[in-house]
């Protein structure tokens, strides 16, 4: 095969992005998450601030309410007014993350990618996820925040998370295990050998 992609979603506080630059050392392939938006911007000439907002904010009961509304419009034109939409941002992201499936072997984390390449046959997609109280852990040693801070901001990620790919997949469940190949503890399994796990997966389902 000429290039494969390994899609990794992952619940907040788990590792999922450690584990993405980890495997990205194994295999000398890089790993996209910020930098969707980042190619997002340049593709459209929209300021990737703005994009930016709109990635990070779901607006609640809309997002809930257009659930069985949500059309399958093509990227809306840049003179649209409606161009900076969470809408139009996804199918950005999804046609960078179609090409990128076409040209290259690389890592995407988050994004719906397992979703959006979930027809096809290079792709090996992944969930991240631990215990609860590791994934506080890990949070409050990363960012140095209080406990109580670092439950709200797993509990907030998470619901953001899960909404988000209920939305643009049409109703899937973000943690349904049969929406990826493999489903990684890491709280069983440190990241090294998650990488390792994976790495390992790549050359299984791919050839060396």
């Amino acid at each position: 095969m000429d290039n494969y992609i390994i899609t990794i979603a992952r619940s907040f506080g788990s590792g999922g992005k450690e584990i993405a630059s980890l495997v990205s050392e194994k295999l000398g392939i890089p790993w996209y998450e910020r930098q969707i938006l980042t190619m997002a911007s340049q593709a459209s000439g929209i300021d990737e601030s703005e994009f930016v907002e709109v990635d990070e904010k779901l607006h609640g009961s809309y997002l809930i309410k257009s659930l069985t509304k949500l059309p399958t419009a093509n990227v809306l034109r840049p003179e649209s007014r409606a161009f900076v939409s969470d809408l139009n941002l996804y199918n950005i992201q999804a046609a960078i993350i179609e090409e990128l499936s076409r040209t290259q072997s690389c890592i995407i984390v988050g994004k719906c990618a397992d979703h959006i390449l979930r027809d096809k046959p290079n792709v090996l997609s992944v969930f991240v996820d631990a215990y609860y109280d590791d994934c506080i852990s890990k949070i409050r040693s990363r960012i140095y925040v209080s406990e109580e801070r670092a439950k709200d901001m797993k509990k907030r990620t998470d619901k953001y998370r899960t909404a988000y790919y209920k939305y643009y997949t049409r109703g899937e469940n973000w943690k349904d295990t049969l929406n990826y190949d493999m489903f990684l503890n890491t709280s069983r399994n440190s990241t090294n050998d998650c990488a390792e796990i994976i790495a390992k997966a790549v050359e299984l389902k791919f050839g060396k």
